[in-house]
């Protein structure tokens, strides 16, 4: 055997045992005569002791080295509280080089998170020997266990759906795989397992789930990587949203509390908060409800108001508590609101009776009362007014929300606050074509179902769908399923799908729902972005062992890299 005992497991219980320990050397020093070093492995250090320098000759930090040695109490001076191993010691006999490493490395180990991000993804196995890193991806792996334990608690069975599948219009570019057996087409690797989980309803199970690998050709961002990501995708047949919506509040509830760190965790039932809602109050569909701060609109009010900039366009409020704040604070949000596009942050303070701010003389006393009962301003608070086109001004209100929450220290650090977001619009016009189109998943149930489509504007149309946000960021997005083939073929007509582009693309599901297809409903959570934020990292790159970097490149193995001409020809395929 290599090792008799792992490096982070000796005890004062285990004094006088001979032992032999393998691992990383992660420290050598020099005491006089006395050399030490430090053994790593995935469970801990051991100190080691050695009194010959001839046994370390040729060892550097990094190499795997194997020692043979007696377990010896450490002296009560040297005693090192930071490690469980810290009251013992080993004496070695022997020392075995099992892998050499060379003597410089690219950066120091414990220091990796602090390297330039190409250099740790270019060496990233020496950068997942950062113990901090390494805990991460450790985490991740027990996260996915107690997500399939939790599934499978409640009844669902894991099922797996292919990799190499058709290209589908699921919101994003598909990776292409080109086919060597049948010149000029192509697979595509999924974005979702969408339409093979609403199949496998249509076949007879009734609660599938998959920790499933999704492909989306799409930019990086702090809270997505890209290329792939992972996610927990469950459907159930004869259900409903609310269905789908209990089995999230359980899961997402169990996992946060188990793996949160101690952090309060929203308690069932999460908060439902309709999409135009949740653009009013908070300016965005992704709110951060830790952020106490709500928007107001006052479009209304201020067209009443002689105050030419505000006229004709919509204003929103967000009141806060700056008393105490300096002079500084309100031209630091003037520079905020400037540096994201806006004209300028107009704000009056209450004080007393009296309001004070630039915008105040506009006001007649009638007004202030009026703005006073629809704000519910208080002595000593300030309301900032945010007003732009239509286009803009929920998210710039949105964005001064979340600086002022920041600003003044009141977003809710130690909390997890979930709320599912609902009632989305089915469909969305293109800014640049002009064209309506399917805001998110094209496989959803319009609200009202073949009525709504044949009667009401599209843009009108609510979807049966779902997400569940946490703290700001989209953890998983949902629907209950359309599973009639005239309401799909409605649907997508609204679209601008024809009936035979339906039949082509989407050939198997529009099929199999003219043989009986239950009512059914899913959703998909993000297990990346799970992960993240319960190890508390701000980079989703962080908690994935082998990433893409930001340009969606492995500089470790070098993808994607070039192939050769042969290989070009086997799949039809000539660079152009």
């Amino acid at each position: 055997m290599l090792r008799t005992h792992t490096c982070g497991i000796l005890r004062t219980a285990d004094v006088g045992a001979a032992v032999t320990l393998a691992g990383w050397v992660d420290t050598i020093r020099d005491h006089g005569g006395v050399k030490f070093l430090d053994l790593r492995d995935e469970s801990g250090i051991t100190q080691i002791v050695f009194h010959d320098d001839d046994v370390l000759r040729g060892v550097t930090r990094e190499s795997v080295v194997s020692v043979r040695g007696t377990v010896r109490p450490r002296d009560a001076e040297s005693v090192n509280p930071k490690h469980a191993t810290g009251e013992v010691e080993v004496f070695a006999d022997t020392l075995e080089i099992l892998g050499p490493a060379r003597p410089m490395l690219p950066f120091e180990i414990g220091e990796s998170t602090e390297t330039r991000e190409e250099v740790r993804l270019k060496y990233r196995y020496l950068d997942l020997r950062n113990p901090k890193v390494h805990a991460n991806i450790k985490l991740r792996s027990e996260i996915i266990k107690f997500l399939r334990a939790e599934m499978e608690s409640l009844g669902f069975t894991e099922y797996q759906t292919p990799i190499l599948t058709a290209s589908s219009p699921e919101g994003a570019r598909d990776f292409l795989v080109p086919s060597r057996k049948h010149a000029g087409k192509f697979y595509a690797l999924p974005q979702a397992p969408q339409q093979f989980k609403q199949l496998l309803m249509v076949a007879g199970f009734d609660k599938y789930y998959q920790i499933a690998p999704c492909f989306r050709d799409e930019d990086a961002r702090i809270d997505r990587t890209p290329g792939e990501f992972y996610q927990l995708d469950l459907e159930m047949a004869f259900a409903e949203q609310e269905d789908v919506l209990a089995v999230a509040e359980r899961v997402i509830s169990d996992t946060f509390a188990r793996f949160g760190g101690g952090r309060s965790v929203t308690s069932a039932p999460f908060p439902r908060i309709a999409f135009a809602d949740s653009l009013l109050k908070y300016g965005t569909d992704k709110p951060d409800l830790r952020n106490p701060l709500v928007i107001c609109d006052l479009t209304d009010f201020f067209a009443g108001v002689d105050f030419p900039i505000f006229k004709g366009k919509p204003v929103r409020g967000i009141v806060a508590d700056c008393s105490g704040q300096p002079r500084a604070f309100f031209a630091d949000s003037e520079k905020y609101a400037l540096s994201i596009g806006m004209a300028g942050l107009g704000y009056l303070t209450l004080a007393g009776d009296a309001f004070k701010g630039p915008i105040e003389k506009f006001l007649s006393p009638e007004q202030k009362s009026e703005l006073l009962a629809l704000t519910g301003l208080r002595d000593g608070e300030t309301l900032f007014f945010i007003c732009d086109a239509s286009a803009n001004v929920n998210r710039y209100a949105g964005e001064i929300r979340t600086w002022l929450g920041n600003a003044l220290g009141i977003v809710d650090e130690s909390a997890f606050a979930f709320c599912f977001v609902v009632d989305f619009p089915m469909y969305e016009r293109d800014e640049d074509t002009g064209a309506i189109d399917f805001t998110h998943n094209p496989f959803s149930l319009p609200q009202g179902g073949l009525k709504a489509l044949q009667t009401l504007d599209p843009l009108e149309i609510r979807a049966n769908q779902y997400d569940i946000v946490c703290n700001g960021i989209e953890l998983s997005s949902g629907a209950e399923r359309n599973n009639n083939p005239e309401v799909m073929k409605a649907a997508f007509a609204v679209a601008g799908y024809g009936e035979d582009e339906l039949e082509s693309r989407f050939s198997a599901l529009y099929t199999a729902f003219s043989y009986g297809a239950p009512p059914s409903a899913g959703m998909a959570a993000g297990v990346d972005r799970i992960i993240m934020l319960l190890a508390n990292e701000e980079r989703i790159r962080d908690v994935i062992a082998f990433p893409l970097n930001s340009e969606a490149r492995d500089l470790m193995l070098g993808a994607p890299s070039e192939v050769t001409e042969l290989q070009l020809r086997d799949v039809h395929v000539k660079v152009r």
